[in-house]
């Protein structure tokens, strides 16, 4: 599949990855500091943002689809950096095509298979998806009872465009995603171990990456370090920027 994506600056090439139901701006802070020093290309996953939908969603094509992406862009090679499901993807490349792997950051996610999570978004996106949407304030009041955390009702409002009919509809592909997200988008990556370097984030608040995971990490990913930032939950590149940003520099700087 083609992905949509923005590519800026110059230098060594990095990936950035966003999270389920994210787009490529999930990442634009960390990407308008690293442009200065790499060439980053930030990629709407599929049946998300601007790229392209398909009825068929799981880790291993959609890590083929990042493969590819680097094929027409002629990146032998590239840093990869993805947040949660963007994480599994990058991992799941680093596990089957090392050789196409500079480095690997996967932001708080682990290779594990993780429990069936966030239902009263996936609900919200379900009901967002069956309405007519006539403006935004509309649509966050329609699932302001399914989701009462401000912050995330607003992360969900960012995959709404104007439609050619004066109302809103979403970008994301919600019918392939709830098809989908409790079967092959909660597998856990696997492959022979990627020796390459690698770095996991953890939000200290989130429980997506425990200490029960860290022999698995070491065991797939055995020249690998995870960093916990203070505070910070499962969205910790928003929660705390300036933290994660410099982890991130700081490890490309480290392997480049």
């Amino acid at each position: 599949m083609k992905l949509n994506y923005i590519e800026q600056g110059q230098g060594p090439a990095v990936i950035l990855m966003h999270g389920m139901f994210g787009s490529l701006s999930n990442l634009g802070n960390l990407a308008r500091e690293l442009i200065e020093h790499y060439r980053v290309i930030s990629v709407d996953l599929r049946n998300h943002g601007d790229s392209p939908h398909e009825d068929a969603m799981s880790i291993p094509l959609m890590a083929d689809d990042i493969v590819e992406l680097m094929d027409d862009l002629g990146l032998s090679q590239a840093h990869l950096v993805g947040h949660s499901l963007g994480g599994k993807l990058g991992m799941h490349v680093a596990l089957h095509r090392p050789d196409r792997v500079s480095s690997l950051l996967v932001a708080d996610i682990a290779p594990v298979n993780y429990p069936q999570k966030n239902n009263d978004v996936v609900e919200a996106l379900s009901l967002l998806d069956s309405r007519r949407i006539e403006s935004r304030r509309d649509a966050d009041q329609a699932i302001a009872e399914l989701i009462g955390d401000r912050v995330t009702r607003g992360f969900i409002l960012k995959n709404l465009q104007r439609d050619n009919e004066g109302g809103f509809s979403l970008k994301l592909n919600v019918k392939s995603i709830v098809a989908n997200y409790s079967g092959s988008l909660v597998d856990a990556p696997a492959g022979e171990p990627f020796s390459g370097p690698t770095l996991f984030i953890k939000g200290e608040a989130s429980a997506y990456i425990q200490e029960k995971h860290r022999p698995l990490i070491a065991e797939l990913f055995p020249v690998s370090e995870v960093q916990v930032i203070a505070g910070a939950g499962h969205w910790l590149h928003a929660e705390k920027p300036e933290q994660f940003n410099r982890l991130v520099i700081d490890f490309l700087s480290a392997h480049h």
